[in-house]
């Protein structure tokens, strides 16, 4: 449930912990797609953490002239519209409306993937994975589209990542992606800014950045692989405290920058599925960034 909590920080907190799920693509030949605005800084953070290409994937919905929140449709590059002909039907909209709003949209489209790549190529998804990333779902009419677009452009398998979304959201996406992954799908979900402490809107400035970072750091990781990481120590040990032995587990990579002491009084074990992934992140941390980090939690 999401009463009186959040699940994530702000976007980039939710990206990381969207990585980690994603490990098992690691290695393999993915495409990350990020849906502007929101999924970019989401999308970022898995690219970064699966050293993989990050591209944006635009998408526009198609709303109710009279009621811009309510959606009946969306359309993506290079594809044909997806409509919910339900609301289509229920808005009294005909067939000159539909066009006239989707005229409307592929011009702003095709405005925002000028302004996002910046004159690159778009990433080709012929016979790659593509991994759609967005920062939540509600409906999944963008979704769809967006599983819709990445097949029309080649991919051979679709793999949906979202950190929050609705209970029904296997069956909501039934058909159009290969995999879902999603971190929540809490039962008293409403909308994806209940899940976030920080939900501000992202600008195009802001989407711009991050593609391009994403861009410079993918290339220098292609062009400077550094040798596999040897791990040197990692062992379970015992920690004189004075009154107490402490339990815990020393890890110590090759080429490590710095030390990590992450101690937790939560009651929780250091088994723990979070207190792992904490120790993973904050190791990971250490080996790729060449750093000095002192952390106690």
């Amino acid at each position: 449930m999401l009463t009186g909590m959040t699940l994530f920080v702000d976007r980039s907190d939710a990206g990381r912990q969207l990585a980690h799920q994603l490990e098992y693509l690691r290695g393999q030949d993915i495409v990350v797609l990020g849906l502007p605005r929101g999924g970019v800084p989401v999308a970022f953070e898995v690219a970064q953490a699966l050293t993989a290409p990050l591209d944006v994937l635009a998408i526009r919905k198609l709303s109710v002239p009279f009621r811009p929140e309510l959606v009946f449709g969306a359309i993506g590059e290079d594809t044909p519209r997806v409509v919910n002909d339900p609301i289509v039907r229920a808005a009294s909209l005909n067939a000159q409306d539909v066009d006239e709003i989707e005229r409307k949209e592929r011009a702003e489209l095709h405005r925002q993937l000028d302004r996002f790549r910046h004159g690159r190529e778009r990433i080709p998804l012929v016979g790659r994975i593509a991994v759609i990333v967005d920062d939540g779902i509600e409906t999944g009419t963008t979704a769809r589209a967006a599983c819709q677009v990445a097949r029309a452009q080649g991919a051979r398998k679709v793999v949906l990542a979202v950190p929050v979304g609705p209970p029904d959201l296997l069956e909501i996406m039934d058909g159009y992606a290969d995999e879902v992954v999603c971190l929540e799908t809490p039962a008293a979900f409403r909308a994806v800014r209940q899940a976030y402490d920080a939900f501000a809107p992202m600008s195009d400035d802001e989407v711009l950045r991050l593609h391009a970072r994403a861009g410079a750091s993918y290339r220098e990781a292609a062009t400077n692989k550094r040798a596999p990481v040897r791990m040197l120590r990692d062992a379970e040990i015992c920690v004189d405290a004075g009154a107490v032995q402490l339990a815990g587990r020393l890890t110590i990579p090759e080429r490590a920058q710095g030390i990590v002491v992450f101690a937790h009084g939560s009651g929780s074990s250091r088994h723990s599925p979070r207190n792992r992934f904490v120790a993973s992140v904050l190791n990971d941390a250490v080996k790729s960034r060449d750093v000095v980090y002192d952390v106690v939690v």
